[in-house]
């Protein structure tokens, strides 16, 4: 397995990076291509976790083609980590979470969700690469979640935020499709805004306690110690 942080490197895969252990994160799974996916499969991956909700999940027509054959060496398992319809939620995040300062509130609202995302882990055949949309902001607060419990430091679960805030960045200035609602931002204005959500990031997962937050929510010990061997970490 790759060493934690470096990106997967899978063809045609938007945001993919390594998380600890056995475990990555990446954005929709749609834009591998069959190449790509036969490099995951070398690299381990045998189950996808895919954090979207229904009517997000769908092919778009610049998307590769990808044979059936090969998605059949994966178990995909849909693990959604929130409720679109629940009013709080849109009142706090708008029609999408996009910001670490909303973090806690994500996880307060949706406890259950996020908690599944942790049993599916525990359960996943192989290695395991979690992912949702831009691979950023459902994708981070798991893997924050799991970087805490992996034992990583304040600025390696920093890192692994804004290297997710890059890799979507980098996609939005070569997308042939335009984002709906997010455009590329130059350094000069990304590292500042960066800058300014390191310490809600590190004040939600200081503040959370991951594994009690977990046990609370239904994760037994036994599934927290398959997590564990997931990530290359003795419980």
């Amino acid at each position: 397995m790759e060493a934690s942080g470096k990106p997967a490197g899978w063809d045609g895969a938007v945001n993919a990076w390594h998380i600890a252990g056995e475990v990555y994160r990446m954005g929709r799974r749609e834009w591998l291509t069959e190449t790509g996916w036969r490099q995951a499969h070398r690299a381990g991956i045998r189950t996808v976790i895919d954090l979207r909700n229904d009517d997000e999940i769908r092919r778009r027509e610049s998307d590769p083609p990808v044979n059936e054959a090969a998605m059949a060496a994966f178990d995909v398992v849909y693990a959604p980590t929130e409720d679109p319809a629940n009013s709080e939620f849109r009142d706090i995040c708008g029609p999408y979470m996009n910001n670490p300062a909303d973090y806690a509130d994500y996880a307060r609202l949706f406890p259950e969700h996020l908690a599944g995302v942790f049993k599916a882990v525990a359960a996943a055949r192989g290695g395991v690469v979690i992912h949702c949309s831009a691979g950023r902001d459902r994708s981070g607060v798991i893997a924050a979640m799991l970087q805490d419990l992996a034992g990583d430091s304040d600025d390696a679960i920093v890192l692994g935020y804004q290297q997710s805030a890059r890799g979507i960045n980098e996609h939005h200035r070569r997308a042939g499709v335009p984002h709906p609602r997010e455009r590329y931002l130059p350094e000069d204005l990304l590292k500042p805004l960066l800058d300014f959500r390191r310490e809600s990031l590190l004040q939600f997962v200081r503040s959370l306690r991951t594994e009690d937050f977990l046990r609370r929510n239904g994760v037994s010990d036994a599934e927290l110690a398959a997590v564990m061997t997931k990530l290359g970490s003795a419980n």
